[in-house]
């Protein structure tokens, strides 16, 4: 279904940018700085599952576009580069932007579910997936499944990452706070990968 190193390229950059501490990770910290390892963990999967409600509603969206216009979903892919560079700048930029206030203990049923809230009704999530996933898509075959297919291996990688932050979070509550300048560092080296990827990208796609 996908090219070697399509796929290569794509994992590559699922994984920079699930790595890439954002305010998806600042949720989780805050919430298992709050609750501890239980609370994030929750919170944990249910940004995961509001993840994967984007996946299928963008399925949904990539196939119709598809269908009605080739030169609509070509414009996409190649607004899909300048979108990383976009998002690569900004977490350069926003490095150093302190992470957000602790949240109230609410128990793991809750944070659950407000983590699902949280991600199904994020519109820059739902954005960056139809920005994302369709550089990697192969028109000739079925687009929608492909998308259904990157994006859970996407928002796997999220989850995963999301779970390891909670265990770290949960064991190192006290260092984490006194460790800005580490994070904001990781941030900027992440944000200049993402740009690079972006470029890449873009070149390619002029080039075919």
């Amino acid at each position: 279904m996908f090219e070697l190193q399509t796929f290569a390229l794509f994992l590559a950059a699922a994984t920079v940018v699930a790595v890439t501490p954002g305010p998806g990770i600042f949720y989780i910290v805050a919430r298992t700085l709050a609750g501890g390892r239980t609370e994030g963990l929750a919170s944990s999967v249910g940004l995961g599952v509001g993840g994967f409600v984007h996946v299928l509603a963008g399925a949904i969206g990539i196939s119709a576009l598809v269908m009605a216009s080739a030169e609509a979903f070509t414009a996409l892919k190649i607004a899909g580069a300048f979108y990383l560079i976009w998002l690569g700048i900004k977490t350069w930029r926003e490095a150093r932007v302190p992470a957000p206030a602790e949240v109230q203990t609410t128990g793991a049923g809750r944070a659950m579910r407000e983590g699902i809230v949280v991600e199904a009704l994020n519109p820059k999530t739902a954005a960056f997936f139809l920005a994302f996933i369709p550089q990697f898509v192969d028109t000739s075959v079925n687009v929608a499944l492909q998308f259904v297919v990157l994006g859970t291996i996407s928002v796997a990688l999220n989850t995963a990452v999301d779970l390891i932050v909670t265990r770290w979070a949960a064991k190192a509550r006290d260092g984490l706070a006194g460790r800005p300048t580490f994070i904001a560092r990781t941030r900027q080296t992440s944000g200049a990968v993402m740009c690079g990827l972006g470029a890449a990208l873009l070149i390619a796609r002029r080039a075919s």
